[in-house]
């Protein structure tokens, strides 16, 4: 497709429709695990029609990717360093649980990449991501200095809110199978994680 041509209405559709079946396919499947036949017929397009739109999984995979990274670090972004801080880790907290109930295919594409060592973003993690979590942590760093949280690795308090908020989507079946269907796992885990954090976070007297 030509770069800087507008699509039209049909090959609009035609894109979300490919995007969206590659993150049905690559969410269950993995990237290696996932073909373009399979995107394909779950796009309900001919493989040649596919390439069309996009010449390689590669290049669905990696505009899937590019995609999502902004959306899922716009949560810590928003931490404001002028705000009050047992708050502004508490909404981050909630609002990571959130996207993991909303977005649990994101999540497993991304959990995936990273799993089979992160080939396509590499200089992601270790560019933009890396500067932002520094950038963040120190803000946090400053707020125990002052003594307005408890004294945390900035750093894996960050690490142990990816992983107490993400497990609830890469993980879902296993949480489902545990609890049973009675339960909202959500629900219970935003409860859960508020009074843990809050605990974590509060300053010792």
């Amino acid at each position: 497709m030509g770069a800087n041509r507008p699509k039209t209405r049909i090959q609009r559709r035609n894109t979300e429709a490919i995007l969206e079946a590659a993150l049905e396919v690559f969410s269950s499947n993995g990237f290696r695990g996932s073909t373009l036949d399979q995107i394909a017929r779950a796009a309900g397009l001919s493989k040649p029609n596919l390439l069309y739109y996009f010449p390689s999984k590669e290049a669905i995979h990696s505009e899937l990717l590019n995609g999502l990274l902004d959306v899922w670090l716009d949560p810590l972004r928003a931490i404001n360093p002028a705000g009050e801080p047992r708050d502004e880790i508490m909404t981050y907290v909630r609002r990571k649980l959130e996207m993991s109930r909303e977005m649990p295919r994101e999540s497993r594409l991304f959990a995936n990449e990273v799993l089979q060592g992160a080939p396509r973003i590499t200089d992601v993690l270790s560019g933009g991501l890396k500067s932002l979590v520094d950038e963040k942590a120190a803000v946090i760093r400053d707020w125990i200095e002052a003594g307005r949280l408890a004294r945390i690795d900035p750093y894996h308090l960050i690490f142990s809110i990816w992983a107490m908020t993400q497990h609830y989507a890469d993980f879902e079946v296993q949480v489902r199978a545990i609890l049973g269907p009675e339960h909202d796992a959500f629900a219970e885990a935003e409860v859960f994680l508020d009074r843990l954090f809050d605990r974590l976070l509060t300053p010792d007297p």
